[in-house]
């Protein structure tokens, strides 16, 4: 956020801080927050590189076109097993798995 914007808003009342001490996550489940959105971020860039859209995404893993924009919002009910499933199913590799990760 641009500092002048920032200084407007804490000026007209409004606190300006992180997700993290919003919904008053531990540095634990901040992580994991992380991780999710990474991994979900990954899928999307991995599909759109690939050229293929949500459909043909969710036919290829055998979901649906629902489930898959779930995945790419990181949607809570997404499993973290799932996202890596269905990045491994469009070539990355555990090595490129890894440096999403860090």
């Amino acid at each position: 956020m641009k500092i002048v914007k920032r200084k407007r808003l804490e000026a007209k009342g409004w606190k300006i801080g992180t997700a993290r001490e919003f919904l008053n996550l531990s540095p634990e489940e901040a992580a994991y927050v992380e991780v999710k959105l990474a991994l979900s971020k990954n899928l999307q860039a991995y599909r759109q590189q690939k050229k293929l859209t949500q459909h043909a995404l969710a036919r290829l893993l055998k979901s649906s076109q629902s489930r898959i924009a779930k995945m790419e919002s990181g949607d809570p009910s997404v499993s973290l097993d799932l996202l890596v499933r269905s990045l491994l199913a469009l070539g990355a590799s555990k090595k490129r798995l890894a440096q999403m990760l860090s």
